[in-house]
Parts: structure tokens; sequence; C-alpha cells
């Protein structure tokens, strides 16, 4: 007599249960936490919260800090999110080959990836030291005038977007450097044995292989673009007149430093919203051309 299979299977759901329980304690509900929040008032001692609707988000609307760090948000992520993912595509190509010393030239450019963003940014804060930094030594040895990085306007959002792109260009070599080991060998020997020059090769075949890593790592330089903001709080919390504010630092200023945790979760409802959106544009218009072996 065969034994009689459970309409529900039980085993499955509880190997996945440690799994799901966690998402839904750190992800799904402070999410859900959140939008919730933004609909009520900052509760205050001997005041509780109080339902006040769109008001958050209509006080969002007419914040020009707010804009002015989503104008700062959307510069940095379109800066440095190309830059980056060029330079490690450049990097990765490059260790790729049989170079003498390659297996160290890897752990040279891997090794901003390892360093925390708060030590990063110290070390670049040394760099931009207006009179005593190494940039100013540069600069006043070939005669150009002494200039505050950090200090200026005009400089100080580029400035940080340099130390970003430094940063994470070694994580994301890593990824297109086990992609590229992956492409088999006898393309390249057929490329060679059709005629076809290095940069055919790498636009015609290596690129389009290249595709899901490269949607991949768009994705992460996305959320990071809106993510990193250690080097915000280190280097220039936000300054000059808050010309190198980001909208992570402006929701963690409104909520730690003028604790309005109501409208803080309206920024972050916002931010979720935006990369949401961004996220779903880039996988419909990237997995078209996106070939996955």
């Amino acid at each position: 007599m065969s034994e009689r299979t459970s309409p529900f299977p039980v085993t499955p759901w509880l190997l996945l249960l440690p799994a799901i329980l966690l998402l839904v304690a750190f992800t799904h509900y402070p999410a859900v936490a959140t939008i919730w929040d933004s609909f009520f008032s900052t509760p205050k001692a001997g005041r509780p919260a109080v339902f006040v609707g769109m008001e958050n988000y209509a006080l969002l609307v007419n914040d020009p800090v707010f804009w002015q760090a989503f104008k700062n948000n959307l510069l940095y992520a379109l800066v440095t999110i190309p830059a980056a993912i060029a330079i490690a595509l450049a990097m990765a190509l490059w260790v790729n080959d049989r170079l003498p010393g390659r297996g160290l030239l890897r752990l040279a450019y891997f090794t901003p990836t390892v360093l925390p963003m708060i030590a990063v940014a110290n070390i670049w804060l040394f760099f931009y030291t207006p009179q005593y930094g190494l940039l100013e030594q540069v600069t006043q040895s070939l005669g150009l005038p002494s200039h505050n990085w950090l200090g200026n306007p005009d400089s100080v959002l580029w400035a940080v977007m340099l130390v970003a792109v430094w940063k994470e260009a070694g994580f994301f070599m890593i990824f297109y450097l086990a992609a590229l080991q992956g492409i088999s060998p006898t393309l390249a020997e057929a490329a060679s044995l059709e005629g076809a020059s290095r940069w055919q090769y790498f636009w015609r075949i290596q690129f389009p292989l290249l595709m899901p890593t490269t949607l991949f790592v768009l994705v992460n330089a996305l959320i990071n673009s809106f993510r990193l903001v250690d080097h915000i709080v280190v280097m220039t919390k936000g300054g000059p007149d808050n010309a190198s504010s980001l909208l992570l630092y402006y929701i963690y200023e409104v909520g730690f430093g003028y604790w309005d945790s109501s409208y803080a979760a309206a920024l972050t409802v916002v931010l979720l919203a935006l990369l949401a959106v961004v996220a779903i544009l880039k996988f419909r218009l990237l997995d078209r051309r996106t070939h996955y072996q």
C-alpha cells in the first residue's frame, strides 16, 4: 500500500521559515511601517502621533533642501554609475590578459573595496585638505593657485564623487573579471581567424556576453549611489550650503538631527519609490539586450 501524499508539503516551508522570518522582520515590516508612519505626525512628549494624511508629502514638495539633495543625488548617480562601471570594465579587461605581476595588479585594484568607507573618506580628506593636502602639494608644485575642494560649492560634489568611483570600481571589476574568465577562449580564436580586431572582438562578442553582469552591476551601482553617505558624513556633512547633501544624508539629518521621524519616513518612501522605478526601467530596457549563456 503506497503512502498517502500530503496535499500541503510542510518540509519545504519549514526549511524556508528562517529566511522568511528574517526577510519579514528586517525588510518587509520596516518598509510597511515606514509607509504607515509617513501618514502620521511625529510623536512628542505628551503628544501622541495623529493622522495627517498627505501633509508630510506636501511639505516635501515645498522643501527647497529636499530638491537640492534630489538634484545632487541625480547628478551623483549619473556621474558615478557610468564612470565606475567603465573603469571597472577597463581594469577587468587589462588584468584578464597575461601580464607580468597581474596578481599584484588585481590586488591593488581591489584594495579600496576592502577598506571601510569611513577610512576611505579620511584618506581622501587628507588629500583635499587646503594648503597641506596631497592635491595642494601637487598644485603648488605646478604653480597653480590653492583651491578648497570641499569648501567650494562648485567643486565639493565632484570631489566626493571621485571618492565613490575610486571605492567602487575595484568591487565591480571582480564581477567583470569573473565573467570574462567564463567566456570560452574558442571565441577569441574564431574571431582571430576571421580577422577581427581587438576592438571588434570586444564590441561584437565580449560586451554582449557581459550584459548579464552589466545588468547586475548597474542595479548595484544604482543602489550604492543612493546608499553611500558615509563619506558625506565624514568629509562635508552636506555642506557648504547643502551643495553636497544627498537624499539619504538628508533623511538621516531630518530623522536624527531634527528628530522629525514622520517627515523622514515620507522622504524614505520617496527614495524607495524612485529606486524601484529606475530599477524596473533598467530591467525592462536592458533585458532585451541581455544574452544569457
